[in-house]
């Protein structure tokens, strides 16, 4: 290859298990504000547009959301604050590594693929994350939510980190586990690896994506016909 392939990866649900976690701190806020609590397996459906999103659409629900902004937004805005400040104090807890990750993130490092996250988590919880749970040193790049003026679906998101990293938009693809992660990849012109079961309320088989893998083991099989392409 005369230029690096680039792979981008999303953060919870893609590389990270983080719904446990996530739930932990959701619930410790709800509890405080007098508000319902959520299981695990809700979680996963309303993370993936940040925190802010996920403390509205866990509030309203999706319908009521923009009601809610407005009646609500002061009150909305103290308890995004407190969930931001309990999930950086409890930010691995429980969570855990998706299945493969280590094996694969190595076997890019020895193919010389440039790696990056994109995440829609704050940039600074997502640094945190990933030195905490040791993976961090793989990549070369880590955008969160707040690091440019937009963030995923926008495809720029994924874009401007691949000019940063001098790569080329047709050697390189995304990995991500949503709706959110699939419509930024495909407005940017990027396949897109999508992980069953991820964190969101569609049905895998309702998401734009190239090809599907339940967890990392063989991975290695489908990006290695981008590197020969």
């Amino acid at each position: 290859m005369t230029q690096n392939y680039t792979i981008l990866f999303d953060l919870d649900g893609t590389l990270v298990d983080t719904a446990p976690d996530l739930m932990n701190a959701h619930n410790h806020v709800m509890t405080k504000y007098g508000y319902q609590t959520k299981s695990t397996e809700e979680i996963r459906n309303l993370v993936g547009k940040g925190a802010s999103a996920l403390i509205g659409r866990s509030l309203w629900g999706n319908a009521k959301e923009e009601f809610g902004k407005i009646k609500n937004q002061k009150t909305k805005n103290e308890m995004v604050k407190e969930f931001i400040n309990f999930y950086g104090k409890n930010i691995l807890n429980e969570s855990t590594l998706i299945n493969g990750v280590e094996n694969f993130l190595k076997w890019c490092k020895e193919k010389k693929i440039s790696m990056a996250v994109c995440t829609n988590k704050q940039e600074h919880l997502a640094i945190d994350l990933l030195k905490k749970i040791g993976i961090y040193d793989f990549f070369e790049y880590v955008a969160g939510s707040n690091t440019f003026d937009y963030c995923k679906p926008d495809p720029r998101h994924l874009t401007s980190i691949i000019e940063i990293l001098n790569g080329d938009i047709k050697k390189s693809l995304m990995i991500g586990d949503s709706e959110t992660d699939a419509n930024a990849a495909k407005s940017a012109s990027l396949p897109i690896i999508l992980l069953e079961n991820g964190y969101t309320e569609r049905n895998t088989n309702e998401i734009y994506h190239n090809h599907l893998i339940k967890d990392y083991v063989g991975i290695e099989k489908i990006v290695s016909q981008y590197l020969h392409d």
